[in-house]
């Protein structure tokens, strides 16, 4: 990796934006790439304006890289104010064009990124669902956690794994 790349996501692991669950999100996405290991949810919440439903906030939890955690924190700003259908259009080289280019061995990242957003935007939002929580269900207070521990609700979580060569 060269030097000006590894300053780019120094700089945005330094001050990561959008980290963190949207206890009201009406979409979330997880994906996890069984060749590296990393895990990424993507929370969304939207809102209207001017009668069209866009991306008000959306934010991350990772697991993986620097690589990763860096394009996930550009992509959440990049796809805020976008309309599903645009946020949808964009590929991982543009969400995470910001840090320039990447290295082959961590164009992975981008891919998990942007299956990560499309994994929540491509589901119609469900409306909340009154759950009686479990003793299993409330233990899982994490990203990694939900992994080992999975939910004990309807829809539960929904992992897609990456093949390797993407």
């Amino acid at each position: 990796m060269n030097d000006d790349l590894q300053k780019r996501i120094t700089e945005a692991m330094a001050n990561p934006q959008n980290m963190g669950e949207i206890a009201d999100a009406d979409a979330v996405g997880t994906v996890g790439n069984a060749g590296c290991g990393d895990m990424l949810r993507v929370w969304v919440k939207y809102k209207e304006e001017r009668g069209k439903k866009v991306i008000d906030r959306a934010s991350f939890q990772a697991f993986g890289c620097e690589t990763a955690i860096a394009t996930a924190s550009l992509a959440m700003e990049l796809i805020r104010g976008k309309t599903p259908e645009e946020a949808l259009a964009l590929s991982g080289q543009e969400l995470a064009a910001d840090l320039g280019p990447l290295p082959p061995t961590k164009v992975h990242c981008t891919s998990l990124v942007e299956n990560a957003i499309r994994s929540a935007l491509a589901r119609e939002p469900e409306e909340p669902k009154a759950v009686a929580p479990t003793p299993l269900a409330s233990s899982a207070t994490n990203l990694i956690d939900s992994f080992t521990k999975p939910a004990q609700k309807p829809g539960g979580v929904r992992v897609v794994l990456l093949d390797k060569g993407k």
